[in-house]
């Protein structure tokens, strides 16, 4: 059996290059390829800039080119907040959006772009990192610069699930640069998670354990077509069993997925 194909979008992110490495762990699995906006932050990351494409995903364009012959899309843009001018002392700090990278225009028709073009091109499986907090309007995130960003993640959400192409929508909660691989992880639908954490853990995940289950979303086959949140015991929890049956957790995601 051939390799598959997998084009990863959001690549240089810190999730994104995460997930890119990792897929390169199993080339007799993957063929794997990466979209970014900057040679130059490839360069810093990678090394090289091999097997990369570079773009906007407001392009469609762009997005025919990276997607041709591509078994698999990952998607993990998303906009990204810059702080106004330092805040003086005692005050809260102001953060905006660049021109053409408002949650809309990032996190809703970037994302909506690359599943009209993937599924055109006939992509079989599409793995999407989004956020928790997506069922709360007021939430704290959403007033940032007045973005939204939940609410537009949470609509192309949606747009994907009523695309037709098989899903694995992973909502992760607030993301550590921490290792991965050592702790329990625990899943779980609609925020449910954020209102009643198992014994009052916080609700936080490592960039790395996301990214280890997208890898997992695109080798096992229960991955197809569930929605749901997860995070993390703390790695010091008596409680935890360190998550190694990914087969067994999708199992559990689909248990709670509702589509």
């Amino acid at each position: 059996m051939s390799a598959k194909k997998v084009l990863v979008t959001g690549a240089t992110g810190r999730t994104g290059a995460l997930v890119v490495e990792k897929l390169r762990c199993f080339p007799e699995e993957f063929e794997v390829f990466g979209l970014a906006r900057s040679p130059a932050k490839v360069e810093e990351r990678f090394g090289n800039t091999d097997g990369f494409y570079f773009g906007d995903i407001r392009d469609r364009s762009t997005l025919e080119t990276a997607l041709e012959g591509c078994d698999a899309l990952v998607i993990l843009t998303s906009a990204v907040p810059k702080m106004q001018t330092p805040p003086q002392p005692g005050q809260r700090p102001q953060f905006d959006f660049e021109p053409g990278g408002r949650p809309e225009e990032v996190d809703f028709q970037g994302q909506v772009n690359q599943i009209d073009v993937a599924q055109a091109a006939g992509i079989e499986q599409i793995v999407l990192v989004g956020s928790m907090g997506g069922t709360n309007e007021n939430h704290p995130l959403n007033r940032i610069g007045d973005g939204n960003i939940l609410v537009w993640k949470r609509k192309a959400e949606d747009y994907l699930m009523q695309s037709g192409i098989d899903y694995t929508i992973i909502r992760a909660g607030g993301l550590l640069d921490q290792p991965g691989g050592v702790r329990e992880l625990i899943v779980g639908h609609n925020d449910e998670l954020l209102a009643h954490p198992p014994d009052d853990i916080p609700t936080s995940i490592p960039r790395a354990d996301v990214a280890e289950v997208v890898v997992q979303a695109l080798r096992q086959p229960n991955s197809h077509n569930t929605a749901f949140d997860i995070i993390s015991r703390p790695e010091d929890d008596p409680k935890a069993e360190v998550t190694e049956d990914f087969a067994a957790l999708f199992a559990q995601a689909a248990a709670v997925s509702v589509s």
